[in-house]
């Protein structure tokens, strides 16, 4: 007796034998454009995931559930004759490795390529059709060579805004360049851990502590490599709108980049040859602004603190350095400030006003300063009575709500510049008085901010910088990989130094001149990745041009076809992203304003306990588990089955079961054991076509799966082929070429035992067909699907008495004589008359008797 009996099917030994088949035919490689076996005629379709971090802990159930997704619509559209670029790399720059390294002293990259092994063995366990050939890793020399390539084209850059895009640095006329370039040295506010020994993102923040490892985290001001994202606002908003993404994915761009339309206004700081700039959307109220609040850090706090509040300011600007963005700017948490002993004027009431700073104003957000207007705005109500500061009312609604509060629009009054004037006629006519005196003028700001793209961490790209006399200068183009030195140990300086810093020989680029020794962020070697996929082995240029313009190509805005991912990355790896791709656009090196034309994002798995998975929870399910108990196609399939692919859902054991059933049942319809205990193909199956019944159900199945792929609705696709298998589960003969027909359906969600069992029919029935992979996708019949027949309800004075099948295209006159001639019929009505006969067309005859 064979072993497999074991499980409901082999698929232990069917599983690797597919993958070692796929491995060696490379029949998922996808040629370019001039090379062998490239196809001209087909058009393309490139679809991408959202690469991994390749972590130390490997795969969960929930990181494959995108992957199986994009795999699916893959083998769907190679099968509907285009050509597929489905490439996979790795993210594998990142904090992790480095802590690890900290720890054991083994250095990152050992680490990254375990990581990487133990991934890739995982995903090919897995069955997915990715072009192996393509794959990529950020910590490949060969790849960061082309990141660092990048940076040095946007550094060489400056936006103009005359023509609205990025231009050489050699177009820029004025007489500082290093002011306007895209990527410039700043000092700034960063989010520092002293004990990771780097700057963190506010995503990387929680409750002033680290996400990795919980150490505590302070504000201070740093010298950092900036990119101006910021001069992208305007395109990066307006450009979304020709992408086919999710509207709740845009509006949380729109909401980053935050487009305020309004009046930066100048307030004179008494008794001092200094002003204070303050941006506002509601110039109108101006009359009613009572003090002036600043950002601890601003610049201006240190020349106008009074010597009696010095102290309290001091130690309220230590308080709120402890604090990241995301606490300070939190809405609900109880308003704190300290008032600076300086005051200023109202430029509209000629009054002094109170300058205070409080932690809940960010510098760099707007200009870093507030005008307080207690009387129409929440927060600043909340820190007046707080505070005790006056309350002046200079807005009146139109309806009944009270004035004291009330933060909408109405009627300007206690304001005599624009007494009587709507809100929006009053904010033209202040700004308009402003600008004719030189107090202010009109403005739009943004929420969004420069990128902060420096770390000080050892595992990322170095920058190809140098600096000399305090300036710094890029290295050109054959000097490139700037490849991180080897280093005796990982730990942070502890000074605020780099660790590339303690590399003395490394850093000294020469006598004159020393390296950069900060690093890029994990998220640079994102933001490109999806051009390299397009010509990963080119040595000469980031991306070919004749493969970026096929890859990329189209009449959209969008490069990439399909891409597919967490909502995690929403905001900023799809922002860094689309920057990046818009300057490459500007500056001639790519044929696309924009990286990705539609955009799907797939909901979270959550535990058998509705809890996000987790290691401390101890309800994380391993796919490796899971294959080795029901197989890869059942992992597979079961992960489409659970629910529409965008929406959060649990992860349910007896679910795998029920579809692993449901895959040994199409196994055992085509398969069945003989007295050796060998899996051999059924004698039921035939050389017979289909009936009408059957070769209806088969067209239903083929026009349901089909448009089901096509709308990312896999799990209602799943449900049509059960009923398909069920329908043929105790029939005497099976047709082959339905058969054949509806194991082509199967393949993109269940590719190993759809590829065994073709391959057991055609050695059967040989017919040269080649392997399933190389067939065409099925086209139904709408004809067949068209009912020829209804079922007709026969009633006796509206009393049912049977129900009879007749065609579609019955007469009335043919409907009350199958009816009237009807047995059941001629018995009730014997000896009865028949006062009426009542056709409903395609639905019932009633017969009125007496």
């Amino acid at each position: 007796m064979s072993s497999d009996r074991r499980n409901p099917y082999p698929f232990d030994q069917i599983e690797p034998k597919w993958q070692a088949i796929w491995d060696e035919c490379q029949f998922f490689h996808a040629p370019n454009p001039g090379e062998k076996k490239f196809d001209p005629a087909k058009p393309k379709f490139y679809m991408l995931d959202m690469f991994p971090y390749p972590s130390g802990a490997g795969l969960h159930v929930g990181h494959p559930e995108g992957y199986t997704a994009t795999d699916i619509v893959a083998r769907y559209k190679r099968m509907r004759g285009f050509n597929v670029l489905h490439p996979m790399g790795w993210d594998a720059f990142g904090l992790p490795a480095e802590q690890y390294a900290i720890k054991t002293g083994q250095h990152p990259a050992i680490t990254t390529r375990e990581n990487v092994a133990k991934f890739k063995s995982q995903l090919k366990r897995i069955g997915f059709s990715y072009d192996w050939q393509r794959e990529i890793n950020t910590t490949d020399s060969a790849y960061y060579s082309w990141t660092q390539w990048i940076f040095l084209q946007i550094y060489n850059s400056w936006f103009n805004p005359e023509t609205n895009r990025a231009e050489p640095i050699s177009t820029y006329h004025g007489t500082d360049p290093d002011a306007v370039r895209l990527a410039y040295v700043a000092d700034v506010p960063v989010n520092w851990c002293p004990e990771l020994g780097t700057v963190l993102a506010n995503e990387e923040v929680v409750d002033g502590k680290s996400e990795v490892g919980g150490f505590p985290v302070v504000r201070r001001p740093m010298r950092q490599w900036m990119l101006r994202i910021t001069a992208y606002a305007e395109r990066l908003l307006n450009e979304l709108q020709g992408l086919d993404w999710p509207e709740g994915i845009k509006m949380l761009q729109r909401n980053w980049i935050g487009r305020s339309q309004g009046a930066e206004i100048d307030f004179k700081i008494e008794n001092m040859d200094q002003w204070i700039r303050v941006f506002t959307t509601r110039p109108d109220t101006l009359y009613g602004g009572t003090f002036l609040v600043l950002a601890p850090e601003h610049s201006l706090v240190d020349l106008m603190v009074t010597e009696e509040q010095w102290p309290v300011v001091r130690e309220y600007r230590e308080r709120a350095a402890r604090k990241s963005e995301l606490e300070r700017a939190d809405l609900s948490k109880e308003k704190t400030g300290v008032f600076t002993g300086a005051y200023a004027i109202n430029p509209a009431t000629n009054e002094k006003i109170p300058v205070w700073i409080a932690d809940y104003v960010l510098l760099g957000y707007g200009t870093g300063a507030i005008g307080g207007v207690p009387a129409h705005d929440e927060r600043d109500l909340e820190f007046a009575r707080k505070f005790d500061l006056p309350v002046v009312v200079v807005v009146q609604p139109t309806g009944d709500e009270p004035a004291f509060g009330f933060t909408g629009e109405g009627i300007a009054v206690n304001s005599p510049i624009i007494n009587g004037l709507t809100s929006a006629e009053a904010k033209k006519k202040i700004t308009s008085w402003l600008e004719e005196r030189g107090l202010g003028k009109r403005a739009i700001n943004y929420k969004l901010r420069d990128w902060l793209f420096s770390r000080q961490r050892y595992w990322g790209e170095p920058f190809p910088i140098v600096w000399e006399n305090g300036k710094h200068r890029a290295l050109q183009q054959k000097e490139l990989p700037v490849v991180p030195p080897p280093l005796d140990d990982y730990k942070p300086t502890g000074t605020g130094e780099p660790p590339l810093a303690k590399a003395r020989e490394w850093v000294r680029y020469s006598e004159k001149a020393m390296r950069e020794t900060n690093t890029m962020p994990q998220w640079a070697g994102s933001c490109w990745y999806y051009l390299r996929f397009c010509d990963p082995d080119n040595d000469q240029r980031f991306v070919g041009e004749e493969a970026e313009h096929y890859w990329m190509g189209g009449d959209k805005p969008g490069g990439v076809d399909l891409y597919v991912g967490g909502t995690e990355h929403a905001v900023l790896h799809l922002l860094y992203a689309r920057f990046w791709q818009k300057v490459l656009f500007d500056l001639g090196y790519v044929s696309k304003p924009e990286p990705f034309q539609k955009l799907v994002n797939q909901g979270i798995i959550l535990g058998e306990d509705n809890q996000k998975m987790s290691k401390s929870r101890g309800n994380i399910v391993n796919p490796d588990d899971v294959i080795e108990q029901h197989g890869a196609d059942a992992f597979r399939c079961y992960e489409m089955f659970m629910g529409p692919l965008e929406q959060m859902k649990p992860w349910s054991t007896r679910g795998v079961e029920g579809v692993a059933r449901f895959l040994a049942r199409i196994w055992r319809l085509l398969m069945t054991e003989n007295q050796a205990g060998e899996w051999v193909l059924s004698d039921k199956v035939k050389e017979i076509e289909a009936n009408k019944q059957q070769q209806k159900l088969l067209h239903a199945t083929i026009k349901k799966v089909t448009e089901d792929i096509e709308s990312f609705s896999f799990n209602t696709a799943i449900s049509q082929m059960m009923i398909f298998v069920n329908a043929f589960t105790n029939v005497e003969t099976i047709p082959l070429p339905a058969m054949r027909t509806f194991l082509i359906l199967l393949n993109p969600f269940a590719p190993h035992i759809s590829s065994e069992l073709w391959e057991r029919l055609s050695a059967k029935f040989s017919d040269s067909r080649g392997d399933i992979t190389q067939q065409s996708w099925p086209v139904y019949d709408e004809g067949l699907l068209v009912e020829d027949e209804v079922e007709i309800v026969i009633q006796i004075n509206g009393k049912l008495r049977d129900r009879v099948k007749m065609p579609v295209v019955a007469t009335e006159e043919e409907l009350k004589a199958m009816a009237l001639s009807n047995p059941k019929v001629q018995e009730r009505i014997a000896g009865k008359a028949v006062r009426n006969v009542i056709v409903v067309p395609k639905k019932l005859v009633n017969i009125v008797v007496t």
